[in-house]
């Protein structure tokens, strides 16, 4: 069931705020500030990847964009002790001639800060980015 919560604001926030919800593809306001408010909610609380506290249990996904040449290095990562990867998909981007590997990640903030930032600092890898996956009480797993 749902239940309706109101707030009032000026006509240049408003208006600001449908430009955000048109540029992000939302439908209606009501699901982006639902998403909006629980991306905040979540961020404020466990802050992201670099301030979370290194014993922190966490799980998501690292994003890593490289060269053919760092294929070796990303294998060792998947046998690591420190965290555990459960899920690990490979693709070959043939427009921006670039590979992109997507993992699913779960183990202690600072075991995975660690590897987020050695493969930052690992030549040939472009991009590295992690999304930690939203805390629930309960839900479909």
């Amino acid at each position: 069931m749902s239940q309706i919560i109101t707030f009032s604001v000026d006509k240049e926030f408003a208006s600001r705020l449908d430009d955000f919800i048109k540029q992000t593809g939302y439908k209606n306001r009501s699901m982006f500030l639902r998403d909006a408010s629980l991306h905040f909610a979540d961020a404020s609380i466990r802050g992201d990847i670099e301030s979370m506290d290194a014993e922190q249990e966490i799980e998501g996904t690292a994003v890593v964009y490289f060269q053919h040449q760092v294929e070796n290095k990303l294998a060792e990562l998947r046998h690591s002790k420190d965290f555990k990867i459960t899920s690990y998909h490979h693709n070959c981007l043939s427009h921006s001639h670039t590979c992109v590997d997507t993992m699913q990640v779960s183990g202690r903030a600072g075991a995975i800060r660690n590897m987020i930032n050695g493969l930052r600092n690992t030549n040939d890898v472009d991009r590295v980015e992690f999304i930690a996956a939203p805390l629930r009480a309960s839900g479909c797993c």
